[in-house]
């Protein structure tokens, strides 16, 4: 199940890295899957809403858990229903930037990431997650203070990692992708262009394979 804010969920005429990680995993792993959720729709900027436009692969899975102006403090409430819904067995999420942004600090937005692990475990104890550290977008560029919760969040999730990690329900910190770059890798300093979609899907495939043995290294034109 992907879990993440407007960089997952993704905006019309965009494939998302969603996408991208589904054709990775669909050449690499070998074995049956499908991703889940219970949303299916992308977000039309212009409406200002949630839409649903199809695909240009009609067999794309186009199920997720991911929300434009959504965090850790809104999918906390939401995940235990929609693992137990879905029947998830791995999360792989992107969440933070929003909540910095616009609603809580790095400690809250910690301990709101804490309570969503506990709630999807309560719902599953055999989940596995990997998390993806925040991608500091434009605004960290000129905001210090902003750059600096940024840092402190990524560190915060580090640790949530560390703390919460245990052989039943393993949880892996992503890395955030070493060569991404919000002039080339995203259309507007935060969400991301095909490169960015690439890099993004990359970062949760290399953490799965390096970490649980799934799927094979990533390859760009997946």
């Amino acid at each position: 199940m992907p879990v993440g804010d407007s960089m997952t969920i993704g905006s019309a005429g965009e494939h998302t890295w969603r996408h991208r990680m589904w054709r990775h995993l669909g050449t690499t792993y070998g074995g049956p899957f499908t991703l889940v959720g219970p949303r299916e729709t992308l977000y039309d900027k212009v409406a200002e809403a949630p839409t649903s436009y199809d695909y240009a692969d009609p067999d794309f899975p186009r199920a997720h858990l991911a929300g434009w102006g959504e965090g850790w403090l809104h999918m906390a409430p939401q995940i235990g229903e929609a693992v137990r819904g879905c029947g998830a067995d791995v999360l792989l999420v992107s969440l933070g930037l929003i909540d910095l942004g616009f609603y809580t600090n790095a400690e809250q937005t910690a301990a709101n990431a804490r309570t969503f692990i506990t709630e999807a475990r309560a719902a599953n104890p055999r989940l596995y997650m990997v998390l993806l550290p925040v991608i500091p977008n434009v605004r960290a560029e000129s905001d210090a203070d902003f750059a600096a919760q940024v840092a402190r969040l990524n560190e915060l999730l580090a640790k949530t990692v560390a703390d919460l990690d245990e052989p039943r329900s393993p949880l892996l910190l992503a890395s955030t992708p070493p060569s991404y770059d919000i002039n080339l890798d995203t259309y507007d300093g935060t969400h991301p262009n095909e490169s960015g979609e690439h890099k993004i899907a990359a970062a949760f495939a290399h953490a799965m394979y390096q970490g649980w043995d799934v799927g094979e290294p990533y390859e760009a034109d997946a």
